[in-house]
């Protein structure tokens, strides 16, 4: 149970959400009040092995440990750890390099001692504080303060001397450990979904492998040519693109091989050019593939105003079974065989040739394509069901990061 506060009748050096049972102000505090900080000494991935002792690279922060605290330890290495560093529970890490300074700005509480801890990770070990509060805090209201004192172009450098100065806004240690925790069962929530989304993937893909291998309902087999006709984008001019136009620009990007495309970051034009082809309107449920880059990506077009670029090709069915054929070339069959075609050393690409040689399964007999592309799309109903469940439980955390802490 939480209480919201009325900051126009309270001290304003309170959260918007607080937990009834506590009051007072919250004291700002520097880093360097509060922890003491170190470096951690090299490990590469190479000295990763089987066994050994548990250790955390700084790469992993990027790609393994999502949420604010680490519970359990993924690599580990048998190297000789005499002249390594471990770890303390509570202690906070935050990478020293990354692309970009907001990347960078990553915090992880270690909930386990003598974890060993790699090179180019800042340890902060703090005094009488808890680090999974702290971690909760320098990943929300901290992070671009962080971000800002981070150093570099091509790489971005932070360490110690750089974080010492950040700002910190702290309860009563109590008060930090009820937060956390409330915080963590929502990561636990968030990890939970996102194992329920990636296990009914697994089962979608293992009962489409079986259908569209049975012979009895899938008798035969026929190019993608001579069933779908592959239509080109349009190639747009970056001079003609404005800030929040009607019409969206689909480029290879939102081809995620999702049910449907990303919609994010789509650049934006507010007329259409002269020399546009109908096509290139996209309508909604048009099938889309990518055909440079993560080439063999199939998703179908939403509702909305959307254009088709160039190296996005459109798949437009020659016959009525068009879900039947989308679910086909969302398998992963389709997509490694349009890997194995690509060409190009920089970045892969595939051509009309590739595309209309596939051969997919198929039937003479339409309720038999019918029935399988309506079993397998109550899969991706479901998928995106709880892909929605997913993204609203991220966005209670978010609210929850801006509103529990000052």
């Amino acid at each position: 149970m939480t209480t919201t506060i009325n900051k126009e009748q309270k001290n304003p050096n309170v959260p918007n959400l607080r937990f009834p049972e506590f009051s007072g102000e919250w004291q700002e505090k520097r880093l360097s009040d509060i922890a003491d900080f170190s470096k951690g000494i090299g490990i590469s991935k190479d000295q990763l092995s089987a066994d050994g002792e548990p250790c955390i690279l700084y790469g992993e922060l990027y790609t393994k440990y999502k949420s604010e605290t680490i519970k359990e330890v993924i690599s580990k290495t048998n190297i000789d750890n005499t002249k390594l560093v471990k770890s303390k529970s509570n202690d906070v890490i935050i990478p020293c390099s990354g692309e970009t300074a907001e990347e960078i700005a990553i915090a992880r509480c270690v909930l386990k001692d003598d974890i060993l801890l790699g090179g180019d990770l800042n340890i902060i070990r703090l005094h009488r504080y808890d680090g999974s509060f702290m971690s909760y805090q320098l990943n929300g209201k901290r992070k671009y303060d962080i971000a800002k004192v981070a150093q570099g172009v091509s790489v971005v450098h932070l360490y110690g001397e750089h974080l010492k100065n950040i700002k910190t806004i702290n309860p009563s240690l109590n008060e930090q450990k009820k937060i956390a925790n409330l915080l963590s069962l929502l990561d636990e929530r968030i990890s939970t979904q996102n194992k329920i989304i990636e296990d009914l993937k697994q089962l979608k893909s293992a009962i489409a492998h079986k259908l569209l291998n049975d012979r009895m309902l899938l008798e035969t087999r026929i190019s993608l040519g001579e069933v779908c006709e592959l239509k080109n984008g349009y190639a747009f001019r970056s001079s003609s693109y404005c800030t929040d136009g009607k019409y969206k620009i689909l480029t290879i990007a939102n081809v995620q091989g999702n049910r449907y495309i990303s919609t994010e970051d789509c650049k934006s034009i507010s007329y259409l050019p002269n020399d546009l082809q109908e096509h290139q309107i996209l309508r909604d449920n048009d099938i889309l593939i990518s055909m440079t880059g993560n080439v063999g990506r199939v998703s179908l077009c939403s509702k909305g105003h959307y254009l088709l670029n160039q190296r996005v090709g459109l798949l437009v069915p020659k016959i009525k079974e068009i879900e039947f054929i989308f679910q086909v070339l969302a398998t992963e069959h389709f997509e490694q065989s349009m890997i194995a075609c690509g060409q190009g050393a920089a970045q892969m690409n595939i051509g009309k040739g590739d595309i209309d040689g596939y051969m997919l399964p198929f039937s003479c007999k339409s309720d038999n394509m019918n029935h399988i592309a309506k079993m397998l799309q109550a899969y991706d109903n479901c998928i995106d069901t709880n892909a929605r469940l997913l993204e609203a439980l991220i966005l209670q955390k978010q609210c929850l990061l801006q509103q529990m802490f000052i």
